[in-house]
């Protein structure tokens, strides 16, 4: 008979202690970031020239603009998201797009307007906010909205955040459409030093929160910011990744930070010059 000695127990204590250790070792992730470029659809060769950034830089579309659909295919093929950049109601009544929705429309008016625009952008995995600083304090006007992405789903939210006021991602996840919100404006001022600052505010704060979503506009000097930095990313300890994958990042709560510092999204310096 095998004599069993005292050294077992302690064996498996340690291994029970390093086991329980690693099971509480917090999983700490590389920092992401989501880079949306709105206003897409209008001008041809900039629209190329999104296409051709390294990386899947999300493309939103205004709907029924002259070159949405050959871009938004266009999109597509370079495995870039497509998402529909839906024209709202602002509060000084500056004058909308086409496919713009209302704060006068009915909700059958709404609805129907909202399906066209869809079916204008080939591809849409989603929706943003182009303006709609008035429509997206409406509550009600939001839940219309929810509703037609539950019918259509699986569809996307981007609350832009063009006022504080906005009720629109909170609507969105209370009926369950997954959805993240804008926290940096690229080109607020479309200088060339301001959108490098703006740049570095997004990787600082996706360094602190874990993640974080940008919004720009495909002016020349983003997209040569773009074209410049983007390739980077990798030795900065950064992850370009999709919208999707953002939202699943932030539900999963997949990132442990250790943030000493946490911007606020209402920095004024933060506001995009639309109402």
């Amino acid at each position: 008979m095998i004599q069993r000695t005292g050294l077992w127990p302690v064996l498996f204590l340690c291994a029970g202690f390093f086991s329980a250790a690693q099971a509480r070792e917090p999983l700490v992730l590389q920092p992401a970031i989501s880079i949306v470029i709105d206003d897409m659809g209008k001008r041809l060769p900039n629209g190329q020239r999104v296409l051709a950034l390294p990386g899947p830089v999300a493309c939103a579309f205004l709907p029924h603009a002259r070159h949405t659909g050959e871009l938004a295919r266009g999109a597509h093929a370079a495995g870039k998201e497509v998402l529909l950049h839906l024209p709202m109601d602002s509060v000084d009544g500056r004058p909308l797009d086409a496919g713009a929705v209302t704060l006068d429309m009915t909700e059958q008016q709404f609805v129907t307007t909202v399906l066209d625009d869809l079916a204008s952008v080939p591809y849409a995995v989603g929706i943003n906010n182009h303006m709609g600083s008035l429509l997206t304090r409406h509550p009600g006007h939001m839940l219309w909205l929810m509703r037609v992405m539950q019918r259509q789903a699986p569809l996307l939210f981007v609350d832009s955040r063009t006022t504080v006021q906005t009720v629109a991602q909170r609507v969105a996840l209370e009926n369950g459409v997954p959805s993240v919100e804008r926290k940096v404006f690229l080109d607020n001022e479309a200088d060339a030093d301001a959108i490098a600052y703006q740049f570095e505010r997004l990787l600082k704060l996706a360094g602190t929160e874990g993640t974080a979503l940008a919004i720009g506009h495909p002016y020349p000097q983003t997209l040569a910011l773009l074209e410049q930095q983007l390739p980077l990313l990798k030795q900065r300890g950064i992850r370009l990744v999709t919208v999707s994958e953002l939202i699943e990042i932030q539900q999963q709560g997949e990132h442990t930070w250790q943030a000493s510092w946490s911007p606020s999204h209402r920095d004024a310096r933060n506001w995009k010059p639309l109402p």
